[in-house]
């Protein structure tokens, strides 16, 4: 098998299994939770609490890039399907016209803040690797379907639109207005697990670094606003029509 065929065979296998292999890093993770609490044990708890939400601040401007691409994306676009490439139409406006892959660059901020947050450097060093070996052989495969499905548009537009650093003077407006219905209905999840990841990392770093175990006024709340957002959310979407936008 040729290495194009093989890497493109590598992508869709990842594609279709991108939810659940990230699991397999749990090991690591907890040796890193270990050496976690840097900025506190040196500067103090007001440095590494600034630091913590700083680190938070980033990964909820990864969601703001993926609720821009959520917002203007048309049916059958940007969709959260696993199991094989669907695309209807190819979506090369908005956040699509400055980068090929925004979701992946807005997933990719949002690992950013968490491998901050932690504040070991090796793990930074292996997630960011990682990511790029992992979502490189992602991005050949879906290019292949596109390639084969849209074929000079496709061509045309991957000339001119970087893949994933974006390229903001390449802006072109949307076709369709900014709809905050579809944002809410697409991204309450993301925004619920950025907040639920970081109250997990924060008691984690504090029992396996520290020893103790602590839940703070801050997190808390944090938690069951975004808990209580997120179900209501969930409800509106799966029990009423009111997220529904047509064409969208």
């Amino acid at each position: 098998m040729a290495l194009r065929e093989d890497l493109e065979r590598q992508g869709n296998w990842l594609f279709r299994n991108r939810s659940y292999l990230p699991l397999l890093g749990f090991p690591i993770l907890f040796i890193a939770l270990r050496n976690s609490e840097y900025l506190e044990r040196v500067f103090g708890e007001p440095v590494d609490t600034f630091w913590e939400f700083f680190s938070m601040s980033i990964s909820f401007l990864g969601l703001a890039i993926r609720c821009l691409v959520a917002g203007y994306a048309p049916r059958g676009t940007s969709g959260r399907n696993t199991k094989s490439q669907v695309a209807e139409v190819l979506n090369t406006t908005g956040m699509y016209s400055v980068a090929r892959n925004p979701l992946y660059l807005g997933n990719f901020v949002i690992i950013l803040g968490a491998t901050l947050f932690i504040q070991v450097w090796w793990l930074a060093f292996i997630v960011w690797v990682g990511f790029w070996l992992y979502y490189e052989r992602i991005i050949l495969a879906e290019e292949e379907f596109l390639r084969n499905k849209f074929g000079a548009t496709f061509l045309k537009w991957a000339e001119k639109t970087p893949i994933f650093f974006p390229n903001p003077r390449n802006w072109k407006s949307p076709d369709l207005p900014f709809s905050f219905k579809t944002v809410l209905r697409r991204e309450f999840s993301t925004f619920f697990a950025i907040i639920a990841v970081f109250t997990f990392l924060d008691i984690s770093a504090d029992l396996l670094a520290e020893g103790k175990f602590e839940l703070s006024l801050p997190w808390i709340f944090l938690f069951i606003l975004g808990l209580v957002i997120y179900m209501t959310l969930l409800v509106l979407k799966k029990k009423t029509h009111k997220l529904d936008v047509s064409g969208r």
